[in-house]
């Protein structure tokens, strides 16, 4: 948890309330971040085996909820891995949930696989294929993003 400061036009409310506003459906967009990402919008994002986890939090009720999932997140590891992977190693926070990634290199949109629609400045599809391991296609009207 972070500390955090208000601004004006801020809002706070309780744990209980955001769980009614999610589960009740009155949540239309979530944006959250992501470990990996399948080419099928697979999506894990809560738990690495073995390491110390705070709790999963609301992420699988926002996921599963039926609104619209924009993960944001690197394209690589630390390490270089893909996180953009064929199938999730790591445990699930919902199964076919994700509709748009967002990385540093490039944006896909799932939808019965992955379409490559937006490529970095300086970045080529080959530079973007050879850090994704799963298959995805380019969009026709691909452009460069802003």
């Amino acid at each position: 948890k972070e500390t955090v400061t208000y601004i004006k036009g801020s809002s706070i409310f309780s744990s209980s309330d955001s769980f009614a506003m999610i589960r009740g459906n009155h949540v239309d967009l979530t944006i959250l971040g992501g470990m990996e990402i399948s080419e099928q919008g697979d999506l894990a994002n809560w738990i690495i085996p073995g390491k110390m986890v705070k709790g999963m939090g609301g992420a699988m009720d926002l996921v599963s909820s039926g609104n619209r999932v924009v993960v944001v997140m690197e394209h690589t590891a630390k390490s270089g891995a893909p996180k953009i992977l064929k199938q999730c190693a790591l445990p699930l926070t919902g199964k076919s949930v994700v509709n748009l990634i967002i990385t540093e290199l490039g944006v896909f949109e799932v939808n019965n696989g992955l379409t490559l629609i937006e490529h970095a400045p300086g970045v080529s599809v080959e530079d973007i294929k050879a850090k994704t391991e799963a298959e995805f296609t380019v969009s026709p009207n691909l452009i460069e993003m802003q």
